[in-house]
């Protein structure tokens, strides 16, 4: 019988487990073409699973034996990622708004910088990088280990919260640096305009949200390669109903909305 893991609990806990086995790989430096081999199936076949989050219950066992791990440690490893932080309070994100050095910390740290990098490439002492470390681990965002390394503490499913403080600051930011800095070379940019139904925009935006799953994919899996390989990428995707503002004088007074 297939078992499909969000039958047994929520989505969010299907998503957990396979990250937490997608994490337990990539401790073992093991790829889907050896998990693929080991298991006598195709290499696209072990994608989709994961892909579609859709096991057997044999197949789940075989892969934990394949990683050294027993099913109850893959389960620890799911009962870890639920302790981890979804979203921070209102004075949280209001907090790192009204502390620049703080955000710009907690951001780099949320890409995966470690503190030599962060002292490499920024005008902070080691001193005021531990303060904003320790007030990020007091926020649940990370964990301080020894010799100061970095543990994040953020869930897969975390998120900014609607119109907070950090949705709002980064919106004013928005149109002044991000889409009208002409020192930057040209954004890839892809307008798209048309007439939906209703069914057809969830439809859209659902594809949306896998589309934001792959890139935090793509952060995850390059989080690996060396840090001079890897440089920061910001993508902004905006859907709503809209008439260009341009066109409205041209509008009959019964159609203005």
């Amino acid at each position: 019988m297939v078992l499909k893991i969000n039958t047994l609990s929520s989505m969010q806990q299907s998503v957990l487990l396979v990250k937490a086995l997608k994490q337990a790989l990539r401790r073992q430096g093991m790829t889907y073409a050896q998990v693929a081999q080991a298991l006598k199936l195709s290499e696209a076949t072990v994608k989709r699973m994961f892909a579609r989050q859709q096991f057997t219950l044999q197949r789940l066992e075989q892969i934990s034996q394949l990683l050294g791990l027993e099913f109850v440690d893959l389960l620890q490893l799911l009962s870890e990622q639920q302790q981890l932080t979804t979203a921070l309070t209102e004075q949280q994100e209001l907090e790192l708004t009204e502390d620049l050095c703080l955000l710009l910390i907690a951001f780099l740290v949320l890409h995966y910088w470690t503190l030599e990098q962060i002292l490499e490439w920024y005008q902070l002492t080691k001193t005021e990088c531990i303060q904003k470390l320790i007030k990020l681990e007091r926020m649940q965002l990370i964990s301080l280990l020894p010799e100061n390394r970095i543990k994040l503490k953020i869930s897969p499913h975390f998120q900014w919260r609607e119109n907070g403080p950090m949705q709002r600051f980064f919106q004013q930011q928005l149109a002044t640096e991000f889409l009208a800095n002409p020192t930057q070379p040209q954004p890839e940019m892809l307008v798209l305009n048309g007439m939906l139904s209703l069914k057809s925009r969830q439809q859209f935006q659902a594809r949306l949200q896998r589309l934001k799953r792959d890139f935090y994919e793509f952060t995850e899996q390059d989080k690996y390669l060396p840090f001079e390989q890897r440089s920061g990428v910001s993508t902004i995707i905006l859907m709503r109903d809209w008439r260009f503002g341009l066109f409205k004088r041209f509008l009959k007074a019964d159609k203005l909305r």
